[in-house]
C-alpha cells in the first residue's frame, strides 16, 4: 500500500502528539475551577461586615426599629430568605411568582446568585434587582460552597429580620402555598423574633453512606485530617434551610473551609457542597439540626450524579402529592429536578394542586 517505509513511520510519528493530547483529554480529570485570591478577599469582607451586623442585630431586643436593609426595610416579623443558586435562566420563577402572589412582602426576601460568565434573562416580578454579587461557579468544586456561602452573608447583611435561609436551585418548585412553607417554620400563633434560637436547621446529614470513605478521600488519602477526621465526616443534599445563627456559622468558619477548598483528585466523588454543610454543622451543632431537608430528590435512577429528572408527561396532581410525602415530621415542602419544559404543565395545576393546601 504504501511506496516507501518512510511514509508509515512519518504517520506514526505524527500522529503521537495528537494520541497524546487525547489521552491527556480522556485519562485525567478535568481541572478544578480555582478560586482566584481576589475572590477569596471579597468574601472574607463581606462576611466580616455580615457577622458584624448579626453580632449587632443579636445585641439588640427587639432589633432596632430604624434599621434598614439594602434591598428593602425590617421591620419586627420573622422572614424567610430564599436563596436561588443558578448558572441558567429561572426557568420557573413564574411558578414561583403565583407562589409569592398575595404573600405580604415583610415575610420573605429573595436573593439570587447567578455564575456572572452566564448570560441570562431576567425574570423580572418579585425577582427584579434581587441578583448580588456574584463569581464563577463549577459543578463538583468548592465554587459552590463559597456561591452559598455568598448567598449566606448577603441575606445575613441585608436583614435582619432573615430568620431562616433556604437554598434553592433553579431546577426546583415548590410544594405548597407560601402561607403553609411560613407556618411549617414559624409557630403563626408567636412570630416574634426573640425565638430564633429556638429554632432548628433542616439540613440533611447522613453517616453512613456506602460512599462515605471514597466521598472522604477525594482529595486524597488523610488530607482532611487532623481537622476532619473520618468518623466526623457527613454528606448530605445541598439544598437547605438554616437558621440565623447557622448561617453565621457557616460565614464564620475558616478551619474547615480550609480543607473543603482544595482540589479534588478523585472527581467522581467530589461534590464539597453535599459534604462542607453536613460536616461542619454537624460537628458544630447536631441536636440543632433536624439532619433531614426539606427538598424532596429522586435518586432511583441517577446518572452521572444528577437526580432524576421530571418530564412534561411525569407532572400530575398524584406526583405532587407523592413528592410532599415524607417520613419525617413535615411535609417536604420542594422538589426537584424538573426539566424547563415542566413550566407550563406544572401552572396548569398550581392553583387547584400545589397551592391548595
Amino acid at each position: 500500500m504504501f511506496s516507501s517505509p518512510f511514509v508509515p513511520t512519518f504517520a506514526l510519528l505524527l500522529s503521537l502528539p495528537i494520541l497524546f493530547l487525547l489521552a491527556h483529554h480522556f485519562l485525567l480529570p478535568p481541572r478544578q475551577l480555582p478560586i482566584p485570591v481576589p475572590d477569596e478577599l471579597d468574601d472574607l469582607s463581606l462576611f466580616h461586615q455580615a457577622i458584624a451586623q448579626s453580632e449587632h442585630t443579636q445585641s439588640q431586643s427587639p432589633p432596632h426599629p430604624s434599621s434598614k436593609s439594602r434591598l428593602g426595610s425590617s421591620n419586627l416579623r420573622p422572614k424567610i430568605a430564599f436563596l436561588f443558586l443558578t448558572n441558567s435562566d429561572l426557568q420557573f420563577a413564574p411558578l414561583w411568582e403565583r407562589f409569592f402572589k398575595g404573600s405580604k412582602r415583610n415575610l420573605y426576601n429573595i436573593y439570587i446568585h447567578c455564575d456572572p460568565t452566564v448570560k441570562i434573562n431576567p425574570p423580572g416580578g418579585v425577582f427584579t434587582d434581587r441578583f448580588i454579587p456574584s463569581k464563577r461557579t463549577q459543578r463538583g468544586s468548592a465554587t459552590l460552597i463559597s456561591a452559598a456561602r455568598r448567598l449566606l452573608a448577603n441575606a445575613l447583611l441585608d436583614d435582619p429580620g432573615n430568620t431562616f435561609f433556604a437554598l434553592i436551585s433553579q431546577h426546583c418548585i415548590p410544594l405548597h402555598s407560601f402561607k403553609f412553607v411560613y407556618h411549617t417554620l414559624f409557630d403563626p400563633k408567636s412570630t416574634d423574633l426573640d425565638r430564633a434560637f429556638e429554632y432548628r436547621s433542616y439540613i440533611e446529614i447522613l453517616s453512613e453512606e456506602s460512599t462515605l470513605w471514597d466521598r472522604y478521600n477525594a482529595r486524597g488519602k488523610n488530607v482532611m485530617m487532623p481537622e476532619v477526621p473520618f468518623e466526623k465526616f457527613r454528606v448530605g443534599s445541598q439544598f437547605f434551610v438554616l437558621t440565623r445563627r447557622h448561617a453565621v456559622s457557616v460565614i464564620r468558619d475558616r478551619r474547615l473551609w480550609r480543607k473543603f477548598r482544595l482540589p479534588c483528585i478523585k472527581i467522581e466523588s467530589c461534590y464539597p457542597e453535599e459534604h462542607y454543610f453536613p460536616t461542619l454543622l454537624s460537628m458544630e451543632d447536631p441536636k440543632g439540626c433536624t439532619h433531614y431537608t426539606l427538598t424532596r430528590v429522586n435518586w432511583t435512577d441517577s446518572v452521572n450524579g444528577h437526580p432524576h429528572t421530571y418530564r412534561p408527561p411525569e407532572v400530575s396532581p398524584e406526583l405532587i402529592y407523592k413528592l410532599r410525602l415524607s417520613n419525617s415530621t413535615y411535609s417536604y415542602l420542594f422538589a426537584r429536578k424538573f426539566s424547563p419544559d415542566c413550566l407550563n404543565p406544572l401552572l396548569e395545576i398550581a392553583d387547584t394542586v400545589i397551592f391548595r393546601d
